[in-house]
C-alpha cells in the first residue's frame, strides 16, 4: 500500500540505499535521503558525481542494481504508473518538437495523459499563465528563445499538477534576465510543490534551496542546510571544493 501523504512533513521522494552498478563502474551507491512535502532541496556534484543516475532511478527511467526509490509513496520500479501521476521531470535539454506551437504541444501531452473536456482546457490556460506564455502561444517552438523554451518545458511538466518536480539543470544556457524568470517561476512553484533540482550553479543554493544534498563519486557527501554547509565563514565554493575533490591515491 501507498504511504499517506496527506499530512504536511510526509516524505514526497525517497531514496533509500539506491545503488547502480555498471559492470565494475559504481555510478552511486548506497544514497539515501527522504525529502517531505513542501521543501525545495538543491541536488549538488561535479560532473560524473552520480545526480543524473539517481534522478533517473527517482523518475523510474532506470531500475537500480540495489536499494528503492519512491515518489509520494510509490515505489518506482514496481508501482511506476502510480508514481508517475504525482511526478513531473524536466531533464536538462528536455525534448521538445519544434515544428509545433507551445498550444499544440500542450494539447499534445494533455491528450496523451488522457485529459478530456473542460478539465483539459482550463490546465492549458493555467500553465500558460503560470509560465507567463501568452505572448508566444502561437509561435513555432523552433523559433522560441531558449528561455521561452524553457518555459514550454516547464509548463508541460506542470500540466497533469504533479506533487513532486525534479528539475535538471533548469537554468543552463540561460542568460541572466531568463535565469532571474526562471527562478521566480520556481519560487512560486515551492510554495507548494516538493522540488529536487539539480544544479551547478552555486548561487542557485542561496537563491532557492531550503536543504543541499550533495553528491561525489557516486556516494552522499552532505544533506542539510545551506547555512550549516558553509560553517565558520567558509564560502560555497570553498567546501564545494572540499567535499568533492578526489581523494589522494
Amino acid at each position: 500500500m501507498a504511504a499517506d501523504t496527506s499530512t504536511a512533513g510526509a516524505a514526497m521522494i525517497e531514496a533509500d540505499g539506491l545503488t547502480k552498478y555498471y559492470g565494475p563502474f559504481i555510478a552511486i551507491e548506497n544514497v539515501s535521503f527522504r525529502i517531505p512535502r513542501g521543501e525545495v532541496v538543491a541536488f549538488l556534484g561535479p560532473n560524473g558525481a552520480g545526480k543524473s543516475t539517481t534522478m533517473k532511478i527517482l523518475t523510474g527511467y532506470l531500475a537500480p542494481t540495489a536499494g528503492t526509490a519512491r515518489i509520494a509513496g510509490h515505489d518506482m520500479s514496481t508501482d511506476r504508473l502510480a508514481g508517475a501521476t504525482r511526478l513531473g521531470y524536466l531533464p536538462e535539454n528536455g525534448p521538445l518538437y519544434p515544428d509545433m506551437t507551445p498550444r499544440s504541444l500542450l494539447e499534445f501531452f494533455a491528450d496523451a495523459r488522457g485529459m478530456r473536456g473542460a478539465y483539459r482546457e482550463q490546465r492549458i490556460d493555467a500553465v500558460v499563465r503560470q509560465c507567463e506564455l501568452g505572448s508566444v502561444i502561437g509561435k513555432a517552438i523552433g523559433k522560441l528563445s531558449k528561455g521561452y523554451r524553457q518555459r514550454v518545458g516547464m509548463a508541460q511538466v506542470l500540466l497533469h499538477e504533479p506533487d513532486v518536480l525534479i528539475l535538471d539543470e533548469p537554468t543552463s544556457g540561460l542568460d541572466p534576465n531568463q535565469i532571474r524568470e526562471v527562478r521566480d517561476t520556481i519560487r512560486r512553484l515551492g510554495e507548494e510543490k516538493t522540488i529536487l533540482l539539480s544544479t551547478h550553479i552555486l548561487q542557485e543554493v542561496e537563491a532557492l534551496a531550503d536543504r543541499v544534498i550533495l553528491v561525489a563519486e557516486g556516494r552522499l557527501r552532505y544533506d542539510g542546510p545551506p547555512a550549516e554547509l558553509c560553517h565558520g565563514g567558509r564560502g560555497l565554493d570553498d567546501r564545494f571544493h572540499e567535499l568533492t575533490r578526489a581523494a589522494p591515491a
